[in-house]
């Protein structure tokens, strides 16, 4: 098989599972804790850098919400049975970076692994987070060029990968939709407040060898599991956070 071939192949299959193989790395991270001393024994310092972990993954979030909130029906979704593009997505954030969702999921992920203070953790997971979605993009880009075509590559030469470039920015198509971000995106954030919450408990374990609940971690834990709950009653039960065309 041909490398482009196998890149696609192999960027579809990355695609169609890219939210369990992910987990693979936690499992790793999980299994490389040892000790909660990751900025010394001062309590203080270890909750800056907890907050300032959860700060970067809310950065992530931020970007997707931002991406999901101005995308029409038919793209940038949570497919995962193969590729969907009803139309190429070119203007908002799409006109400075041709991936912001999985740049999103980067920052996301980077808050994860930056949690327990593991700088060579920290940088493998980074390493094969970026072998891991490269595949995916490539095997994207593949199916949008031969959708698309021309407008595909006009689009893609100036427009660059995963690191945004402001200059060519144009507005959104389509306005702000707070209603399509709650509907697309509450999954997302409770996945990121339970890892966080878990590797706080394991941290912990790890540290003193019992079982313990950071009072701060279990508030923050609550209110997301409420707020968890509540979308995912509406948007099964109701239709409120249903908004035409997205």
């Amino acid at each position: 098989m041909a490398l482009r071939e196998e890149y696609v192949a192999s960027g579809n299959w990355l695609f169609r599972w890219r939210s369990y193989v992910p987990l693979t790395m936690i499992g790793l991270l999980l299994l490389a804790m040892g000790s909660d001393d990751y900025t010394g024994h001062d309590a203080a310092l270890n909750r800056v850098w907890e907050f300032f972990a959860l700060a970067v993954s809310l950065c992530g979030l931020a970007i997707r919400a931002y991406t999901i909130g101005h995308t029409p029906k038919g793209t940038s979704g949570r497919n995962t049975r193969e590729q969907i593009a009803e139309t190429l997505n070119t203007s908002g954030i799409y006109s400075v970076v041709r991936h912001p969702l999985y740049l999103g999921n980067f920052f996301m992920f980077l808050g994860v692994v930056l949690f327990p203070g593991l700088w060579w953790m920290a940088l493998i997971s980074v390493l094969m987070f970026w072998v891991y979605y490269e595949r995916i993009m490539f095997a994207e880009e593949d199916f949008l060029r031969d959708k698309f075509g021309e407008q595909f590559d006009e689009w893609a030469a100036h427009t660059p990968a995963i690191l945004p470039s402001w200059h060519g920015w144009r507005k959104p198509d389509l306005p702000f939709s707070f209603r399509n971000v709650l509907k697309r995106e509450y999954n997302g954030f409770y996945a990121m407040i339970a890892l966080f919450t878990l590797l706080m408990i394991v941290s912990d374990y790890r540290a003193h060898g019992r079982l313990e609940f950071d009072p701060v971690w279990t508030v923050i834990f609550s209110a997301g599991t409420a707020i968890y709950l509540v979308l995912r009653t509406l948007r099964r039960h109701s239709r409120l956070l249903s908004v035409g065309g997205r």
